[in-house]
């Protein structure tokens, strides 16, 4: 994804320099505000979501800290892992010798997906990414390592540890050695 051009102002706003685009902008809390001006839920954690929200219905809802209920919208961070869960997967189960087609495929998936991902903020930074890493879909192995740099931009943007990519197919293919897996 690209890199981060987003300031913060004295009050705790964050938006992003002037790119042309539209500006991400987060209150002081957390929340990142969505295109309308209002919470975006699948861009803002869901603690920090909560904290924004009124005590009373902080109250009403003591798993704050871990998450939201299986049955509540996801936040950015459930959001985030369901997200890798299904990409990683995707490369994992792609063939090892694509036709034209097949890699025509992934790569429209990808650009597709990348504008439709509900969290416009990383939406946007994931088609900055792709402009500038481009879709490697020649076999399972390249898309596989793509997806895994792609994956430890995002880990480096969020003080993660990044991965080791030389292991993503044991991660999302095969199973770890020691049959941990089995």
């Amino acid at each position: 994804m690209a890199d981060d051009t987003r300031e913060s102002d004295k009050s705790g706003v964050t938006t992003a320099a002037s790119s042309g685009g539209a500006l991400p902008k987060r209150t002081s809390k957390g929340v990142v505000l969505g295109k309308d001006g209002k919470p975006c839920r699948s861009c803002t954690s869901f603690a920090d979501f909560t904290k924004s929200t009124s005590s009373i219905a902080r109250t009403s809802h003591p798993h704050t800290l871990s998450g939201p209920p299986p049955d509540c919208p996801p936040d950015v961070e459930t959001l985030g892992r369901s997200s890798w869960t299904l990409l990683h997967s995707i490369t994992a189960s792609y063939p090892t010798s694509p036709t034209p087609t097949e890699q025509s495929n992934a790569r429209q998936f990808l650009g597709l997906f990348g504008k439709l991902y509900p969290c416009w903020v990383c939406a946007e930074d994931f088609q900055e990414w792709m402009e500038e890493n481009k879709v490697r879909t020649e076999s399972r192995e390249e898309f596989g390592r793509w997806m895994c740099e792609a994956h430890n931009n995002v880990n480096r943007k969020l003080g993660k540890k990044e991965f080791d990519c030389n292991l993503w197919e044991e991660r999302w293919r095969t199973g770890w050695k020691n049959g941990s897996c089995d």
